[in-house]
């Protein structure tokens, strides 16, 4: 991958734009699954990255506004996810990205003996492991391409107290097996190259599904542009701007702990940079709702910070 591709910068492939149920959560403590278009191949080659992503959930929500915190028994929850990552380009044509999650959490909810108490909770683990398959050959420069894999129910759906108090949605692992379809668009805005965007959208569908529990269909879309004009030394630096949507149903079955408290619209804004020291990138985000809307009375973040380095072999 070349320097000029790899500044390439924008939205979660699911892996994040919008939130995921892959390392996450009905209760919207996924992270956004579709993101950087710096993973965007323009040639055959491999791609090792490791990317870590934070948020605060401590506000209630409920449809379109902030509600009480007393009409929700989840008072608090604060996430990180360390995701690494591999991307092989065997060709032009095809390709193979994997994503393995690690996820620590940190819960306050209402239980414990009495039902009633505040009860802290902190639980970690490896989440819900990623394939997908990469085809760029609808064009020659590789500027648009299809991705097609599954999810696979990797991460415990067991953290627990004695008291049952963590939520099936609020496990690190989704206990479903998902078909995820996806595509992207790269293009350029200038005529000298200056800037640039891109489109990418990603479907996840849950097909296998146990213990009574189907988490909800989501779709995650980005729109982004960067500048590729800027340099210090020998980096080349790459401001950006992006707007991400996700839409996701809401849980079913006999063990889904709260339907009527799960599913969302998302609205997102998210500025952020990309430096390339080639063959090292580093790229950081900040990600700002700007419009959401919650089924029932949910937990919501107010930001939620991403830190990505990769290195192209």
């Amino acid at each position: 991958m070349s320097p000029a591709r790899a500044l390439c910068v924008a939205t979660v492939l699911a892996s994040g734009l919008a939130p995921g149920v892959a390392l996450g959560c009905a209760c919207g403590c996924g992270i956004y699954e579709v993101g950087t278009s710096a993973m965007f191949p323009d040639g055959s080659g491999v791609m090792a990255f490791l990317d870590y992503d934070y948020q605060d959930q401590n506000r209630n929500w409920s449809g379109s506004s902030e509600a009480p915190a007393a009409d929700n028994g989840d008072k608090d929850t604060r996430t990180g996810w360390l995701t690494l990552g591999y991307q092989d380009m065997f060709s032009r044509a095809w390709g193979i990205r994997v994503e393995l999650p690690y996820e620590r959490r940190h819960l306050e909810t209402t239980g414990g003996a009495s039902g009633d108490e505040i009860v802290p909770l902190d639980f970690s683990g490896a989440g819900d492991i990623r394939v997908q398959g990469i085809y760029t050959g609808l064009s020659p420069d590789m500027s648009s391409g299809l991705t097609f894999g599954l999810k696979l129910p990797t991460g415990s759906t067991r953290n627990n107290d004695s008291y049952g108090d963590v939520d099936r949605d609020s496990q690190i692992g989704s206990g479903s097996t998902d078909i995820l379809l996806g595509g992207y668009r790269r293009f350029n805005m200038a005529t000298d190259y200056g800037w640039s965007g891109f489109l990418q959208g990603l479907l996840d569908v849950p097909v296998l599904t146990q213990a009574r529990y189907r988490p909800g269909t989501e779709f995650d879309a980005a729109v982004g542009i960067y500048y590729n004009g800027w340099s210090v030394g020998p980096a080349l630096v790459s401001p950006m701007a992006q707007a991400k949507v996700s839409i996701r149903a809401s849980d079913t079955g006999a063990n889904a702990s709260n339907p009527v408290a799960s599913g969302f619209e998302r609205l997102i804004l998210s500025p952020g940079i990309e430096v390339n020291m080639h063959p090292f990138t580093v790229y950081s985000d900040v990600e700002l709702p700007v419009y959401q809307r919650f089924t029932g009375n949910q937990l919501a973040a107010s930001v939620l910070f991403r830190l990505e380095v990769g290195y192209m072999f």
